[in-house]
């Protein structure tokens, strides 16, 4: 209660109504009809502490670039790119770092030539995801078709199917698709998307020679655009020699005049990633002979010092 201080004997307050419950303090705010109030004297002092500008400011700036730090050593495998758990990924490392590093020199040669004679699986498979409704179409076919299209074993849906692959199959031969060892995936991606919309303008293009024959107006000219094979090779640009250039000569003669440029094309991109692959095992080769050879000279000029020598190196450091 308000009143035990004032019989004990306790310290005064010079705010009157300070001591009070306050229950009852409420209950006089809202029954009397003079308003009391405080004086300056009586307030009582803001708890709040006085802040400096120039502390707070370099607080805050400190806050930021820990902030900052935070976030940048979070890897992207992380889902909370904010900066929240960043001591945890401290010691983190890739998966496929830690592979290669645990990788010999055997298992890096056969990585690179299974990337090698995997590439033309991966073309099957891309090409197959590319013709995915020419191949719906073909099954519907077999399953719901016409009496006369089963007849035929529904041959005109076939020849789409075999059409679309073997045109998606050149583009990404030609585009270099899987060609270059530990590229982004996001790269093969665009690579396929320009596959597949090559072969749309192929449909329209021969959609537009057809109306041009029937109108008797002139045939459009085909234009690919495939970019250089320059461009996305790591290694100089090969030239055929006379013999392949007359396997090649030989093979496009047997094609329609409007697929011989995108087959040259894929012929081409599948002679140099063969000759990337080729000179990287041969870099890779000459690079462990080298360090074979440099290992072996220190080996023989540590086996040449007499036992004075590799004393007097040892407490040196000579």
């Amino acid at each position: 209660m308000g009143w035990w201080p004032s019989i004990l004997g306790g310290s005064s307050s010079a705010d009157p109504v300070s001591n009070l419950d306050p229950k009852l303090r409420e209950f006089l705010e809202k029954e009397s009809p003079v308003r009391y109030q405080q004086t300056p004297a009586q307030a009582q002092p803001s708890s709040q502490p006085v802040q400096h500008p120039t502390v707070s400011k370099a607080v805050a700036e400190a806050q930021q670039k820990g902030d900052a730090d935070a976030k940048s050593n979070v890897p992207a495998e992380s889902l909370y790119q904010d900066g929240r758990y960043a001591h945890l990924w401290k010691g983190y490392r890739p998966q496929a770092e830690v592979e290669a590093d645990a990788m010999t020199d055997h298992d890096r040669l056969i990585s690179v030539l299974d990337g090698y004679t995997q590439r033309k699986e991966q073309i099957s498979k891309i090409a197959m995801e590319n013709c995915a409704e020419t191949q719906e179409a073909w099954i519907n076919c077999m399953k719901n078709g016409s009496w006369t299209d089963q007849a035929q074993l529904c041959r005109h849906q076939v020849r789409a199917f075999e059409k679309c692959y073997q045109t998606q199959s050149r583009f990404l031969r030609a585009l270099g698709y899987g060609a270059v060892a530990d590229r982004p995936a996001a790269v093969d991606e665009d690579i396929q998307m320009h596959a597949d919309a090559l072969y749309q303008r192929v449909l329209a293009h021969e959609a537009a020679v057809n109306k041009a024959r029937e109108e008797g107006t002139p045939v459009p000219v085909f234009d690919p655009v495939i970019p250089r094979l320059a461009t996305r090779s790591t290694g100089p640009r090969v030239q055929p020699s006379e013999e392949v250039k007359k396997q090649w000569d030989e093979k496009l003669q047997e094609l329609p005049e409007s697929e011989r440029a995108v087959e040259e094309a894929a012929l081409r991109a599948d002679l140099q990633a063969k000759s990337d692959v080729a000179r990287n095992m041969k870099d890779f080769y000459e690079s462990r002979k080298k360090q074979k050879q440099e290992e072996r000279q220190e080996k023989d000029v540590v086996e040449g010092k007499t036992v004075a020598e590799q004393l007097w190196s040892k407490f040196t450091g000579r």
